[in-house]
């Protein structure tokens, strides 16, 4: 195996077989998928189980952590046993087709390599026209003022050495873990690169993504970074 595939999973019971079987149908760069339970209330973990039965590469990790997204993501890289990572969302959301092509870029010495909306050739479908508009200035600012190879650092969609995980101190507790990933690796010295990808809005379950609640968190990052950069 040479990727781990993380797929945290909150009440996904109408996406999770979905998603696996795409992901097994979509990408054929050798690897493992990690799918973690984030305390899930509905059938998903038994859905789980009953998948490993069809796949073998497919492990299932339960969040011990408190619920939610930065936590099941940590708990599933907790478990990555290659060198690259990958997180995936349950509901679809995310062309699993451009996963090759960001491994790919591992081979050009790239240790993390964002899936970007905003690139020639990707795109955003459907979802807040808010959330967008959020998304494409925080990153398009961050490339402008600081030099930041990629034009959507809050996109969770994004492939990572191992070695950056392990040397990164993660504060995070919700969505915002993806910018804060990126943007200390930024300011270690990792290289980051970026590959167009179309997202689209998810057409089961429900999301668990608040924008106001989680705006202050992506806007202390956003101006940690500009800090960052001006004090050295």
């Amino acid at each position: 195996m040479k990727l781990t595939i993380v797929v945290p999973a909150y009440n996904e019971e109408e996406n999770i077989a979905d998603i696996i079987e795409s992901i097994e149908a979509a990408v054929r760069t050798p690897h493992e998928v990690v799918v973690v339970n984030d305390h899930s209330t509905d059938n998903t973990r038994q859905l789980i189980l009953k998948l490993g039965q069809k796949y073998a590469n497919l492990k299932l990790v339960d969040n011990r952590r408190d619920r939610g997204f930065a936590n099941a993501f940590r708990s599933g890289f907790d478990n990555v046993s290659t060198d690259f990572a990958i997180p995936v969302m349950a509901d679809l959301c995310d062309d699993l087709t451009t996963i090759d092509t960001m491994f790919a870029r591992t081979n050009e010495g790239y240790d993390i390599v964002c899936g970007c909306r905003y690139a020639k050739g990707g795109a955003r479908r459907g979802g807040s026209k808010v959330k967008g508009f959020f998304s494409f200035f925080v990153g398009g600012s961050l490339y402008l003022l600081l030099g930041i190879p990629t034009h959507d650092v809050a996109n969770a969609f994004k492939l990572y050495r191992k070695a950056v995980l392990d040397s990164i101190k993660i504060t995070a507790k919700g969505f915002e873990i993806s910018m804060e990933i990126t943007l200390k690796g930024f300011f270690k010295g990792f290289k980051i690169t970026e590959v167009p990808t179309v997202w689209k809005e998810r057409t089961k379950g429900k999301s668990s993504f608040k924008m106001l609640r989680l705006f202050p968190a992506y806007f202390r990052l956003y101006l940690w970074a500009i800090l960052r950069s001006l004090t050295g």
